[in-house]
């Protein structure tokens, strides 16, 4: 090969390594910590009913020393939202607590509900990312959980006053509509109970038609979950479910301008990673709403082409 073309050849490789050097700083030190607010309408109300702000929160993997984050969901309080839905990943280290505190402590007394994910039991590990390239249907972890759960759970149920969904069914009346709400635990590392789930819905819908002053009319039905697995969905819309909350996909991390994400970490289409979008299953259908979540792992802190998120959604009476 010729001088030339070696020169040639060595300008494009340099080119490329600078380009990839300058995309992963972009992506480590600015887009991660690039926090945005997605705002949805979402017609799922009865008609007349006064609508529904929902503040949907997700994937923080919160550290203690991140205060920027900490102090941007904390500012979220100023929404004054109706209701926040958590959907799980919340901590990120051993003290994440101490963070999650601080950025959720503004929320005491605005109703919520939770679920966890994987890293509310596990703290993160180094691992090959290049994993998750790889057909991902989940696993339980091989060793035992090493995060305080029980600790946080106390949080956001003594101290918050949030329902914890987790394999769980709730109610709660907000602006004169009744949410019935179901969830479960992780699917991605299959703690999730959808077996238990059918009894318990059954079982809170079974006392609301025994209640004479029950207006059914009233109710609409919520399911979240943080992994986004599709049995998981589907069983959701089977349900009768008219919006879902997921989150986990971390709307594929790194992403490719024009293309988007590269994996989705479960098996939920990649179109689908991120955002509001519909599932339909059995002639049925939902809302869906994936978050892209706020944080990373403490080991692969960055982000490319998809910036960290919170979603505000108003919901609004469903038109006739």
């Amino acid at each position: 090969m010729s001088s030339r073309r070696l020169s040639v050849l060595g300008g494009l490789l340099g080119t490329a390594v600078a380009a990839g050097a300058g995309a992963f700083a972009w992506g480590s030190l600015i887009e991660r910590r690039l926090f945005t607010l997605r705002s949805e309408t979402v017609p799922v109300l009865p008609p007349g009913a006064e609508s529904i702000r929902v503040l949907h929160v997700s994937d923080l993997h919160m550290a203690p020393w991140q205060r920027d984050k900490q102090r941007w969901v904390a500012d979220l309080a100023a929404l004054k939202p109706d209701l926040v839905v958590v959907t799980g990943d919340n901590l990120g280290h051993e003290d994440g607590l101490i963070g999650l505190r601080r950025a959720f402590e503004p929320f005491r007394g605005i109703p919520g509900v939770h679920v966890h994910g994987s890293n509310d039991y596990y703290g993160p590990l180094r691992k090959n990312w290049l994993r998750y390239f790889q057909r991902h249907t989940g696993g339980l972890p091989r060793r035992s959980p090493n995060l305080d759960t029980a600790a946080m759970d106390r949080f956001f149920g003594e101290t918050l006053q949030w329902k914890d969904l987790n394999n769980a069914v709730a109610s709660l009346d907000v602006r004169g509509t009744a949410l019935d709400f179901f969830g479960v635990d992780d699917p991605h590392i299959h703690r999730d109970r959808l077996d238990v789930l059918t009894g318990l819905i059954d079982e809170l819908r079974d006392d609301q038609t025994s209640d004479d002053d029950t207006d059914v009319s009233r109710h609409v039905t919520l399911g979240v979950a943080h992994a986004p697995y599709q049995r998981v969905l589907n069983a959701f819309v089977t349900h009768g479910a008219q919006m879902i909350f997921a989150g986990h996909t971390h709307g594929g991390q790194v992403c490719v301008p024009g293309y988007g994400a590269l994996v989705t970490n479960c098996d939920i289409p990649r179109t689908k990673v991120k955002g509001l979008s519909v599932w339909t299953h059995a002639l049925r259908s939902s809302f869906l709403n994936v978050s892209a979540g706020l944080g990373t792992s403490i080991y692969a802190p960055v982000r490319f082409a998809c910036r960290p998120e919170a979603t505000l959604i108003k919901l609004v009476a469903a038109q006739i």
